[in-house]
């Protein structure tokens, strides 16, 4: 009998139930497709006493999950503890230096200290998989890796966090503000009691810097992202957006070109004919342009107990097959350093949201600073009373420079017939 590929798994949480549960349910499936059983030999969790809704009682329990890389017994290990440092870090480190496999869903590890891991796995000869750290269950850095591998990649973006989706698409579908969705999400489970991570563009900055290395060839660089999220999307912007033929959607968006690597999360309008503009609740979604490939669109859930599992376990039958190469596509010292691409370069068109006094001039000192910023507007619409007892102003610009609405904003600042903080989001036009 082929002998099997032993793993460890370090973290017992929703994921790490949901392993369990994969490889007992899919069992004879996922050994054919493997050319190998799959067993699970040693586990590792803070609580022993939890109700995991799964039998653990076959497997060895450790109590420190670092040492589960020294055993003779695992040929994998499996780190769904999560964080970028700590346990979950060292565990990395000790399992790839004894030359073992080693398989994450942890995109905060990846997206700081990939490089380095990535440079030991080679190092080692050893397969360093991490599939379940960007969008869940959708099969996106294989595609990336594997399947657009003779594609130069103009642009690659998407909607990476669904907790931020589940909030935008319920504003979008029934008008609420945004205090009361989230307040919502947390009581469902889908936000966390912090939910800073997700709604302030965190969490996607991780994935889209680790997608970013895949697609372009570049070196990890995370502390480079530009990076916003929907705390201060309003219901007027989502309905002033639908009105324009737009929706709100938390976008991460990198590019790489001359200028340098581009790499950005924020809250940005995105034409109704786009698909992005239909990727509703929490749902995620990625594109990537392909110079011969074209448009590849992946969608899928991005989270949750089955379909992050699902991509654990599919690195585990790759590794099973022996089907594995460098983590980022290529080896480390062919990956490019590129220096970060200067925002206020790119041109696009813009939406801007003011809250204003409710008095004569007001109109002719914004549009008299957008004037002197070289800033040209599209569309205006003036609206009655906002919630603070201004007057709701809003608008969308020509194509110009970021740097020139910027510029227009700067000389706004100060302004006493501007009430509060004015709220700028890009318009996607890719």
């Amino acid at each position: 009998m082929t002998q099997p590929l032993r793993i460890a798994l370090a973290g017992l949480g929703t994921v790490g139930g949901g392993v369990v549960k994969l490889l007992e349910t899919n069992r004879a499936l996922i050994e054919r497709r493997a050319g190998r059983p799959i067993t699970v030999t040693a586990i590792s969790a803070r609580d022993r006493t939890r109700d995991r809704g799964v039998d653990l009682s076959p497997f060895e329990w450790v109590d420190d999950a670092t040492t589960l890389a020294a055993r003779d017994d695992v040929d994998v290990v499996v780190e769904l503890i999560g964080g970028a440092d700590g346990p979950a870090l060292t565990l990395a480190r000790s399992t790839l230096a004894n030359g073992k496999a080693f398989v994450t869903a942890n995109k905060a590890m990846i997206a700081h200290h990939g490089v380095e891991l990535a440079e030991a796995a080679e190092k080692a000869d050893a397969a360093l998989k991490y599939e379940a750290a960007v969008a869940g269950g959708i099969p996106v850095i294989k595609g990336l890796r594997e399947g657009a591998a003779a594609n130069e990649i103009g642009h690659v973006y998407g909607i990476l966090n669904g907790t931020c989706n589940y909030i935008l698409t319920k504003m979008e579908s029934e008008g609420l503000d945004f205090a009361d969705v989230l307040a919502e999400a947390q009581a469902l489970g889908y936000a966390e009691a912090d939910p800073s991570f997700d709604i302030d563009g965190v969490d996607a900055a991780h994935k889209l810097s680790i997608l970013a290395s895949l697609a372009f060839g570049t070196t990890l660089d995370f502390d480079a992202v530009a990076i916003s999220g929907i705390r201060h999307v309003i219901a007027a912007d989502i309905a002033e957006a639908a009105s324009l033929g737009f929706r709100v959607r938390l976008v991460g968006l990198a590019e790489a070109n001359e200028s340098g690597l581009f790499q950005r999360v924020h809250a940005c309008l995105v034409p109704v004919s786009h698909p992005l503009a239909h990727v509703a609740g929490s749902l995620n979604a990625v594109v990537a342009e392909g110079n011969f490939v074209g448009r590849l669109f992946f969608e899928g859930r991005g989270a949750g107990e089955g379909p992050t599992a699902s991509a654990v376990v599919a690195d585990l039958i790759d590794i099973a097959r022996g089907e594995y190469g460098p983590a980022f596509a290529m080896p480390v010292t062919s990956l490019a350093r590129l220096a970060p691409a200067k925002a206020g370069e790119r041109s696009g068109r813009a939406y801007l949201r003011f809250t204003v006094a409710d008095r004569p001039g007001v109109l002719a000192e914004i549009t008299a600073a957008m004037r002197d910023a070289g800033v040209s507007i599209e569309s205006l619409i003036q609206r009655g009373a906002a919630a603070d007892g201004g007057v709701l102003l809003v608008m969308v610009t020509h194509d110009c420079p970021e740097s020139a609405v910027i510029d227009a904003l700067d000389r706004l600042k100060g302004s006493a017939s501007i009430l509060g903080q004015p709220m700028l989001m890009h318009i996607l036009d890719i």
